[in-house]
């Protein structure tokens, strides 16, 4: 599975990097950074950060 993340729906509030820290994290300037491709032993993780955004920018795809 991938990730895939609207940049014209996220706001960067970070909630992602607080649920899943080892697949997306806030830069210097705020701006969201995402790994598009995981382990399978961050599932639980990821899907919590998509569940946690507000504005449901956040997709699994296959």
């Amino acid at each position: 599975m991938k990730i895939f993340v609207d940049r014209v729906k996220c706001q960067n509030h970070g909630q992602c990097a607080i649920s899943a820290p080892n697949n997306f994290e806030l830069d210097a300037e705020g701006v969201l950074q995402y790994r598009e491709t995981f382990d399978g032993d961050d599932i639980g993780d990821v899907e919590d950060a998509v569940d946690s955004c507000p504005l449901q920018a956040i997709q699994l795809t296959s």
